[in-house]
């Protein structure tokens, strides 16, 4: 299974705010198939079994934002590819929120 952090930064916008940008990007890639995503608050986390569908999704959600007015985008793509066993998005945080209960006194 492979998991992708990415992170899109648009650059030399009007606003603070990269919101409306963000979720431009995400509606673009939600028919993309055999792709899951979850997002948190600095990026939004892939699931796939194919790189290719990461890299397809990674190219989709920049080319939204520059197709929206924004002449630079930045952005950062950090792939996990694990063969050893299928793991999903959700048994990482239950993974870690096991040993974090483990420890409580």
């Amino acid at each position: 299974m492979i998991h992708a952090q990415i992170s899109i930064y648009p650059i030399g916008t009007n606003t603070t705010s990269v919101s409306f940008y963000i979720a431009k990007g995400i509606e673009a890639i939600q028919n993309i198939k055999e792709i899951r995503y979850e997002i948190n608050s600095m990026g939004t986390i892939l699931e796939s079994e194919n790189i290719d569908k990461i890299y397809e999704a990674a190219k989709i959600m920049m080319e939204i934002v520059h197709n929206l007015g924004v002449n630079r985008v930045e952005v950062i793509l950090k792939v996990d590819s694990r063969r050893d066993k299928q793991v999903k998005i959700e048994d990482k945080v239950k993974s870690v929120k096991k040993y974090l209960n483990e420890n409580k006194i």
